[in-house]
């Protein structure tokens, strides 16, 4: 829904910048990059197989540079969407994120 924005209405704040990098030298393996300023706690991967059977990983907590290689070995890497869901320490808002190889 649209709002109008009036004289006293106070700016918006800044958006949430998505904290990931995605190194993609290997597409079976792609590198999962934190690359936010915080860390990212409970963070939980999702994807399905070529048997159409939902792969879920769970990595606990990211530090900021920390890196994750995924294995998409028994996926088709064409047609993989991958999500990535994590909790932000600042407001302890779930988040989720998805991408293709």
């Amino acid at each position: 829904m649209l709002l109008p924005i009036g004289p006293d209405t106070p700016p918006p704040t800044a958006a949430y910048l998505v904290p990931w990098l995605i190194v993609r030298d290997d597409r079976a393996h792609p590198g999962v990059v934190n690359i936010g300023r915080d860390p990212v706690d409970f963070v939980r991967v999702f994807h399905h197989t070529l048997e159409a059977a939902v792969v879920t990983e769970l990595w606990g907590q990211m530090l900021p540079g920390e890196r994750v290689d995924l294995c998409l070995c028994d996926a088709d890497v064409d047609d993989v969407v991958v999500t990535l869901a994590w909790f932000r320490q600042a407001d302890g808002l779930e988040y989720v994120w998805r991408f293709v190889v």
